[in-house]
């Protein structure tokens, strides 16, 4: 909230003055560190202003205890996929935060494979399609595969298994347009509508997977914020491309980016605070929370930091039980 020198001189531990505030305030205010709402408010951090605090006065807070109750019983649930354990992380990130948090999948990389693919068949029209990367990624999809018998539909399995499994996902996508085919169409008449699905799932599987909680949150500080910028903040931040634009770190540190270092207009008013979680040759992943500019940045770096570290160590645990 704006404030003037009065309530800040009251706050103080010694007696000074109001006018020694104030002094030093228009000294502040003519290096642009603080600025007024409007002509005859108090004062508020600048964005060169917060920049300033958060890059030379900012520690991390410490995990109070329920924070890491929170985060560690979060943690200890079952999970089946590295979808669900990064999903629980945005979940927990913004009950912590009580911000919109925002979470990616572990990045492919360039040694992304096929670890694995199954067909289930649903009903007589039905097929349910499964691929697994080698880190884990879990891509399904229903689709229909008319006349098709089990013994089909195992052989086409079979054929995928001992080709493709264990290849790098840009040597398998090569080899469905050329090889593929031909040893499918001696047992399916048209395979090309399943050989498109299976392309398309491969896609998905090489893609980063965004998971996003928290995101009407941005709602309760739209007091100060004229309510209609609302409606294009949501749209921006409801497409996965986009999304990662906005968030992509430029270091794998903790780091702050403030309003206008954000380059878009509907996000003036807020910050992003990104950490990078490393898990070696299983590639790496972003965890992120979107707040207003006057986050408690204490708070929340501290929490990014900490939720980062818990992350990371479930992850890895995930995947030694998983080899």
């Amino acid at each position: 909230m704006p404030v003037g020198s009065k309530a800040l001189a009251s706050e103080f531990p010694t007696h000074v003055s109001s006018a020694t505030v104030r002094n030093d305030m228009a000294a502040l205010e003519s290096k642009g560190l603080i600025t007024k709402t409007h002509f005859s408010s108090g004062r508020v951090p600048s964005m060169q202003g917060y920049r300033y605090y958060v890059d030379n006065l900012v520690q991390p807070d410490p995990l109070d205890d329920s924070a890491e109750d929170l985060i560690k019983s979060s943690f200890n649930s079952e999970f089946n996929r590295i979808d669900e354990i990064i999903q629980e992380s945005a979940k927990v990130l913004s009950d912590l935060t009580s911000y919109m948090a925002v979470t990616f999948n572990p990045e492919p990389g360039d040694d992304l494979k096929l670890g694995g693919f199954r067909l289930v068949k649903l009903d007589n029209r039905q097929v349910m399609a499964i691929i697994v990367t080698n880190t884990g990624h879990v891509v399904d999809k229903i689709f229909r595969l008319s006349n098709v018998s089990s013994e089909q539909l195992e052989t086409i399995v079979n054929i995928i298994n001992s080709e493709l499994v264990g290849k790098p996902i840009s040597d398998v996508a090569e080899k469905l347009r050329i090889e593929i085919p031909v040893l499918m169409t001696k047992y399916i008449q048209t395979p090309e509508g399943f050989l498109k699905i299976f392309g398309e799932m491969l896609n998905e599987a090489g893609r980063d997977r965004v998971h996003v909680d928290g995101k009407l949150n941005l709602l309760k500080f739209a007091e100060r914020q004229n309510i209609d910028r609302l409606k294009p903040l949501y749209n921006l931040l409801d497409t996965e491309d986009t999304v990662q634009k906005i968030i992509n770190p430029s270091s794998h540190d903790v780091q702050v980016r403030i309003g206008s270092e954000l380059r878009n207009d509907l996000l003036k008013d807020y910050s992003i605070i990104t950490g990078t979680y490393d898990l070696n040759e299983y590639g790496h992943g972003i965890i992120a929370v979107i707040g207003p500019t006057r986050m408690p940045y204490s708070k929340i770096i501290g929490i990014v930091g900490a939720l980062r570290e818990e992350l990371t160590k479930k992850l890895l645990g995930y995947y030694d039980d998983d080899n």
